[in-house]
C-alpha cells in the first residue's frame, strides 16, 4: 500500500457464474456491502439473483483469509498482512498481472491472474470478510488508449483504498510506473459493479459476440445511467450489429453523461463521417480538441480530415500531437508518412514507414502506406 500513488487499468461484463449457497457465513461488514448492493440494483429495476457479484468469495477464499489476517492489530496492519499474504507469502502460484481480462475474485483465486479491476475486486471481498471497511477508488486522470477497429477503449485506474481523504491508503497493483494522484474519487460498489459489466462487454465486443455484449452493457447502464463508459461501448456494439441510428443516440448518451471524455467524440465522429455527414463529424473533432485532451485517435482523425482538405501544416501538428502521446505505436508514424506522402516528400514517407514498421508492420494504417509509398514510387518510373 501506499498514500496516494497508484497505476492501472480498468477497461472499458459477466461470465455465468453460478453463485451457489456458501456453508461459510460472511461477516458484517461482507453482509451489510451485499445487502446494501442488492437494494440499489432491484431499485434499478433488474434481479440481484441474475447479477454476478465480482467480489463474491468461495468458502475456501473466507477459510483463507480468517487464517492469513486474524483480528488483532490496526486495521492498516492487518490490510499489510492481507497484501503480503496475496502478493509475496504465496511464492508458488503468485498472482500475476495481465491486462485486458476483468475477472472475478473468485477467478482471480482460481487462474491466480488478473488485471488491477479484478485485483480490487478480490482484495474488496477479502478485506471487508475480515471486516476492514475498503472502498473503490476511480483514479480518473490516469488513462490509457486503445483501439480495435472502430472500438476505441479510454482506460481509467480503479484500485482498493482505506480511510479519509485527508489520509488515504490506496493499493498499488500494476505493471505499469507509479505516478502521483491529481484526480480521485470514491466509486460506490454499484458504479464498480457497472464497471464490471461494462468491460466485459467490451471484451466480448473484441471477441465478435455483439449480442451477448449489448446483453451486458444494457446491465451496466442499466446500473449506473451515468457511466459513459458503458453508454459508449454499448454505441459500439450496436453500431457492429448494423444499428447505427442506435450507436449514434448511445454515443449522445454517453457525452451527456460525461461531457469532458475525449472517447465519444472520437466515435460519434467516425459514425457521422461513415454517413457523409462531415461537417458534423468535423465540427465534433473540434470539440475534442481541448486543452487536456490526451486521446491519441481523436489527434489521429483530426489529423486525417486536414489532410483530406489538403490543409498539410494542420496536419502535421495533429499527427504529431499523436505521436507525442502514442510514441511506441505505429499508427501516429504511419500518419505522418501519409502527410509527408501527401506533400511529395518520398524519402521521409519512407522513412516514417520504416520507423511504423518497427513498430507493428501489420498495423491497417501501416500496410496503406507501404501500399502508396508503392505505388507512387511506380508511377514516378
Amino acid at each position: 500500500m501506499r498514500p496516494g500513488r497508484s497505476r492501472a487499468a480498468v477497461l472499458t461484463a459477466v461470465l455465468g457464474l453460478a453463485l451457489f449457497a456458501s456453508g461459510c457465513a460472511s461477516s458484517g461488514a461482507a453482509k451489510s456491502a451485499r445487502f446494501r448492493l442488492e437494494r440499489q440494483i432491484s431499485a434499478a429495476g433488474l434481479d440481484p439473483q441474475a447479477i454476478v457479484f465480482p467480489f463474491e468469495l468461495s468458502d475456501e477464499m473466507r477459510s483463507w483469509v480468517r487464517e492469513k489476517v486474524p483480528r488483532t492489530g490496526s486495521p492498516l496492519l492487518r490490510l499489510q498482512r492481507l497484501l503480503n499474504a496475496l502478493l509475496i507469502e504465496d511464492r508458488e502460484t503468485p498472482i500475476t498481472y495481465q491486462r485486458g481480462t476483468t475477472l472475478t475474485a473468485r477467478e482471480v483465486w482460481a487462474t491466480r491472474r488478473a488485471n488491477c479491476l479484478s485485483f480490487t475486486h478480490l482484495f474488496v471481498g477479502l478485506a471487508r470478510e475480515v471486516d476492514i471497511p475498503v472502498y473503490y477508488l476511480r483514479v480518473s486522470d490516469l488513462q490509457r488508449y486503445e483501439k480495435d477497429g472502430d472500438l476505441v477503449v479510454a482506460s481509467e485506474h480503479v484500485t482498493a483504498a482505506y480511510g479519509p481523504p485527508a489520509n488515504r491508503k490506496i493499493l498499488d497493483f500494476s505493471a505499469d510506473q507509479l505516478m502521483p494522484y491529481r484526480s480521485t474519487e470514491p466509486l460506490t460498489d454499484l458504479g464498480a459493479l457497472a464497471l464490471f459489466y461494462s468491460n466485459q462487454g467490451a471484451e466480448r465486443i473484441r471477441q465478435g459476440d455483439h449480442r451477448k455484449a449489448l446483453e451486458l452493457l444494457e446491465v451496466a447502464v442499466r446500473l449506473d445511467p451515468e457511466l459513459a463508459d458503458g453508454w459508449l461501448n454499448r454505441g459500439v456494439a450496436l453500431r457492429r450489429s448494423g444499428r447505427a441510428a442506435d450507436a449514434e443516440a448511445s454515443y449522445w448518451r454517453a457525452l451527456e453523461a460525461d461531457p469532458i471524455a475525449t472517447s465519444p467524440y472520437y466515435n460519434l465522429s467516425a459514425l457521422l463521417a461513415s454517413a457523409g455527414r462531415q461537417v458534423e463529424a468535423e465540427e465534433l473533432l473540434a470539440l475534442a480538441d481541448r486543452r487536456g485532451n490526451r486521446n491519441p485517435f481523436s489527434f489521429l482523425a483530426l489529423g486525417d480530415l486536414s489532410l483530406r482538405e489538403g490543409r498539410l501544416a494542420e496536419a502535421e501538428r495533429y499527427y504529431r500531437r499523436a505521436h507525442r502521446l502514442f510514441p511506441e505505436h505505429a499508427e501516429p508514424l504511419a500518419a505522418l508518412g501519409q502527410w509527408a506522402l501527401a506533400g511529395g516528400r518520398i524519402d521521409d514517407a519512407q522513412r516514417f514507414l520504416r520507423r511504423a514498421e518497427k513498430h507493428d508492420p501489420l498495423q491497417p494504417r501501416v500496410r496503406q502506406l507501404d501500399r502508396s509509398l508503392r505505388a507512387s514510387l511506380s508511377a514516378n518510373g
